[in-house]
């Protein structure tokens, strides 16, 4: 029997698996994703919530209201986030939900409901050690025992004739190292192409090719790192895909991307195709200290 049911439903994906089977072999890196989805299975019970399925390295759980899945969310960060064997391994999950109208039969969960959580734990929305939910969702609990929230803007959902406005939800005790938020003015897309890259920043110069991988942000580890508040741990990557060097940003303020002398536009959690040449500016618009500008040059081998 097919029953129509207010319900939230919650994605957690494991974040990086593909490397952990590359690094740890297929049977360890099975072991460690199955500990970690068993122990986000434990904080959805406990938040009311019941597992529907595990997808590889994806858990679906299903909550009867809002305010469980989004208190489970949270826990479930922190439950990987404090556990010494998980951060050993460096493991970490992100997590996209949404609340709304979903069909239950025989035991899964079927609807549009379904389809907005999937969007919002995508990677190209939800990062690692992030939760991820539409507006809709937070509207009306961010009061409730401390939840805290902020927007991420809008996100596209295939079947939507409008995008939909999203939020980031803060779980960290120490909010320090969040990002702070700025307005955007403007979206639009840029189409580009090239098979060689240059990239230069403040006087480092970096070569890419068509096996590059480029991460920027403030994170260490970065690529390029770029330590402003306006820019995100992990703003962007560029990489070779279908052809073109695509420019991926991740970021909570968006990137503005100037080719030419074209006009500005701005790349929020979208990519696009780098050609010619031209100037990126990271989390706000062009116009600030030119200083921090990426420049850009493609060009044929």
């Amino acid at each position: 029997m097919t029953e129509r049911r207010a319900l939230t439903i919650l994605f957690a994906d494991v974040s990086g698996s593909t490397r952990l089977f590359e690094s740890r072999g297929d049977l360890e890196a099975r072991r460690l994703i199955a500990s970690v989805l068993d122990a986000l299975s434990e904080v959805a019970a406990r938040h009311g919530g019941r597992v529907v399925k595990t997808i590889g390295d994806e858990i679906m759980c299903t909550f009867p209201s809002a305010l469980n899945g989004l208190f489970a969310a949270t826990d479930m960060q922190r439950r990987i986030k404090h556990d010494d064997g998980f951060q050993r391994d460096k493991l970490a999950i992100r997590i996209g939900l949404h609340h709304g109208e979903a069909l239950v039969e025989n035991g899964d969960v079927f609807g549009d409901a379904v389809n907005v959580a999937a969007r919002m734990a995508d990677k190209t929305l939800a990062r690692r050690d992030q939760v991820v939910t539409t507006a809709s969702t937070v509207a009306g609990v961010t009061n409730v025992a401390g939840l805290r929230v902020r927007p991420l803007g809008n996100a596209w959902v295939l079947g939507k004739q409008a995008p939909i406005e999203i939020v980031d939800v803060l779980w960290q005790e120490d909010l320090a190292p969040v990002t702070t938020l700025q307005r955007v003015l403007q979206a639009d897309q840029v189409a580009a192409e090239g098979s060689r890259l240059t990239l230069r920043h403040r006087g480092q110069v970096f070569e890419l090719d068509e096996s590059a991988t480029f991460s920027i942000g403030r994170d260490p580890a970065s690529s390029l790192v770029v330590e402003t508040e306006w820019v995100s741990r992990n703003h962007a990557l560029i990489e070779w895909k279908r052809g073109h060097f695509m420019f991926a940003d991740r970021s909570t303020n968006g990137s503005w991307l100037r080719m030419g002398e074209a006009n500005e536009v701005l790349v929020h959690r979208d990519e696009v195709h780098l050609r010619q040449s031209g100037t990126i500016s990271l989390g706000q618009v062009h116009g600030g200290d030119e200083l921090d500008l990426l420049h850009f040059q493609c060009g044929e081998e």
